[in-house]
């Protein structure tokens, strides 16, 4: 993980219908979704988009049905062209490549991994992990050797001259996967690509892409309407509602600070003492001495669940926090019982009071 921005995406709007740029002026006179489509006969897409993405992170975009999070990920390999705004990669203007440099950004930069698979039924495991490898002219003995390697990867060795239809669901994505990291394309795109399977394959999906993760450190642009694997994937998580951003924050910091009541409506529900982290709750030591009654050392990026446990729910003990084993903070058990509340329900039981 670094502070460079791979992708940079800047006051991007998408209208759909037969005169976009005429009702992109509606748009920013503050005409809104539903009045665009009865009053003008236009789909707003996307609103006034502004994204970083770092180089390193996974950058999930997040919302319901129609929020606008697809439309988003195809403008970054612009599947999808705008009507209006900007889409850099490492601080080049993608909507100004020709067809030869927008077939290299494609083949070579980016690489995507579909919800439905999308593997040729015709082809083998091991050349369907293989196939952009192949589409950019390399010969078969040494694509085949890459797929092999990274379907290893992923936990497909043995399967590698089986055919999609011998494969279960998770199998499937497995192989898509792979097909990505052999592509050896430095970004991925992944739009609802766990969407289809059962919830326990899901899981086991999710935690094999966070431990590629840990060692490849690609840029991941994650799209998913599942709020739990928003949060359990995210460096950086952006929600979206009728095409514009409602809020983008690191998913702790969104979790404890929801700004508006769309936001306070999607959190309400999630175990916080699950996602929840030390970090986000621990005060700073600042160059200060750890205290000396602390109860012992925490780990900076321990869930809140973990902690309970530990503490046997004593609400009077602290840790110190430690990050690479340096102290950094404090912990109070009883600042760990207030971050469980929600903040909508803390508010309305002060004013109860």
């Amino acid at each position: 993980m670094t502070d460079k921005i791979k992708i940079a995406i800047r006051s991007l709007y998408k209208i759909f219908g037969d005169d976009p740029e005429g009702a992109l002026e509606h748009v920013r006179a503050g005409v809104g979704k539903t009045e665009l489509l009865e009053r003008h006969g236009h789909v707003l897409g996307l609103q006034d988009i502004d994204v970083d993405m770092r180089e390193g992170d996974i950058t999930v975009i997040m919302g319901l049905s129609g929020s606008g999070k697809s439309t988003l990920i195809r403008h970054l390999n612009r599947l999808i062209e705008p009507t209006a705004g900007q889409v850099e990669v490492d601080g080049e203007d993608v909507l100004a490549y020709g067809e030869e440099r927008l077939r290299s950004l494609r083949r070579e930069a980016m690489s995507m991994v579909f919800q439905k698979f999308a593997l040729l039924p015709h082809r083998t495991v091991a050349e369907n992990a293989g196939t952009t490898l192949q589409v950019r002219g390399v010969r078969q003995r040494d694509y085949l050797a890459e797929a092999r390697k990274w379907l290893e990867r992923v936990g497909l060795t043995g399967y590698e001259n089986h055919y999609p239809h011998q494969l279960s669901g998770g199998m499937q994505q497995r192989v898509g996967i792979a097909r990505a990291l052999t592509s050896n394309s430095p970004i991925m795109l992944m739009d609802e690509a766990f969407s289809a399977l059962d919830p326990l394959i899901r899981t086991d999906m999710q935690d094999l892409l966070l431990e590629l993760q840990k060692e490849l450190h690609k840029t991941i642009v994650f799209i998913t309407h599942d709020l739990d694997e928003a949060l359990k994937l995210a460096d950086r998580l952006v929600i979206l509602k009728d095409g514009y951003i409602v809020q983008q924050d690191e998913p702790q910091h969104i979790l404890l600070n929801p700004n508006d009541p769309y936001i306070e409506d999607f959190v309400s529900d999630i175990n916080r003492a699950r996602v929840l982290r030390v970090r986000s709750i621990m005060t700073p030591l600042g160059g200060g001495a750890p205290p000396a009654e602390a109860q012992g050392e925490v780990d900076f990026n321990d869930t809140l669940e973990s902690m309970i446990t530990r503490s046997g729910g004593d609400t009077s003990h602290s840790y110190v926090v430690v990050q690479e084993g340096a102290p950094v903070g404090v912990l109070e058990m009883t600042n760990l019982v207030k971050a469980l509340v929600p903040r909508a329900a803390s508010e309305a039981g002060a004013r109860k009071y």
